[in-house]
């Protein structure tokens, strides 16, 4: 349950780690209230459970807090979290949708003394919204330019002290100045199976749904190690069990579930297992350059760079080296195939795995 809603695209497969509008609508349903509800991430909830209850002894507003990670690991729920456990309002908005200073200003302006103040992919703003955010964090203050030119003015305005909980897919991205005005940063982690399984557990009480602690860890192994794809392919599971089965998700339900939406053992859909089989079968492993393999899968090159590639690369099935994409053996196996021995396209992966 440990997930993000505030991206607006909507997945197109079933193990894309964004959220659509059905997703949006059961997270918030689903969501834990507070920390002890939380599921996972023990490290990064335990040093914010210290500095959430610090501030509320020493009655002050919390420091700003920075999460980074991958998608539907529970940033936004984080934030959710730690505007309840100070008991605050909490503003959600995205660095998406400041583009201009203004637009910062005008949020700014209007929060309350305490409130949270929730952004989203907070590296995506625009550059004059974010020197504007140094000072507000700061010294909880800006100014406003009135008039342009040799006439402008620069009208300081003082602001309500907030707390700034900024979500980044990529920390990397975010200049060091702004870095360093955040005194928290906790860095989302993937899942364990067995934290899956609670979240998993705890998902179908909340929904009505009966499962096996052996369901469960069918689900939890397919999830990539993410609580949002783990929702949702419960919710998928749900519906097979309710339509073909007794309404119990088993084991075996499960896996005959994810084998109708073409998820496998280890969470590779279609796509996924489309790549590798063109890496291994029609160039013997590699290695391929980037734009030859999106070809020969029929996928555009940013898709499969993007979408395919990373959870490949972590599931170590897949690397990227300077001549192009390489199989591992781990792949090989994967799929049931033997790599070749000697010779042919093979040669570029034997020299580098020694397959």
């Amino acid at each position: 349950m440990n997930w993000d809603d505030t991206t607006p695209e909507a997945p197109e497969r079933l193990v894309e780690a964004v959220a659509d509008g059905e997703d949006q609508a059961i997270e918030a349903a689903l969501r834990p209230k507070d920390l002890t509800e939380f599921v996972g991430q023990e490290r990064v909830r335990e040093q914010l459970d210290l500095v959430l209850r610090a501030a509320r002894q020493r009655g002050a507003t919390a420091d700003h807090v920075l999460l980074s990670g991958a998608p539907g690991l529970g940033k936004t729920t984080l934030s959710m979290i730690i505007a309840a456990e100070m008991g605050a309002p909490i503003r959600i908005t995205s660095g998406p949708a400041i583009q201009h200073a203004g637009d910062l200003a005008a949020i700014l302006s209007s929060l309350t003394e305490g409130e949270v103040l929730f952004l989203d992919e907070i590296h995506r703003m625009s550059r004059p919204a974010e020197e504007m955010l140094y000072m507000a964090m700061e010294d909880f203050r800006v100014d406003v330019i009135v008039g342009k030119g040799p006439g402008a003015t620069a009208i300081p305005l003082e602001l309500p002290h907030f707390t700034l909980v900024g979500a980044t897919t990529r920390a990397g991205l975010l200049p060091p100045p702004l870095r360093d005005r955040f005194g928290f940063t906790g860095h989302m982690e993937f899942y364990e199976p067995v934290e899956l399984e609670r979240v998993i557990h705890r998902s179908a009480r909340l929904l009505e749904v009966g499962i096996e602690p052996e369901g469960a860890a069918e689900i939890a192994g397919r999830s990539r190690g993410t609580p949002r794809i783990a929702n949702r392919l419960l919710r998928r599971v749900r519906d097979y069990a309710q339509v073909k089965e007794d309404g119990v998700v088993t084991r075996e339900v499960a896996a005959a579930a994810l084998g109708v939406y073409e998820v496998d053992g280890r969470g590779l859909d279609r796509l996924d297992r489309a790549v590798l089989s063109a890496l291994l079968k029609l160039f013997g492993g590699g290695p391929v350059g980037l734009s030859t393999l999106a070809v020969a899968v029929g996928e555009e090159r940013e898709t499969v760079e993007e979408v395919a590639e990373p959870f490949l690369v972590r599931e170590g099935l897949l690397a990227r080296t300077p001549r192009g994409r390489v199989a591992t053996p781990a792949a090989w196996a994967h799929l049931g195939l033997t790599p070749p021995q000697q010779g042919g396209a093979g040669q570029g992966q034997q020299g580098l795995f020694g397959a």
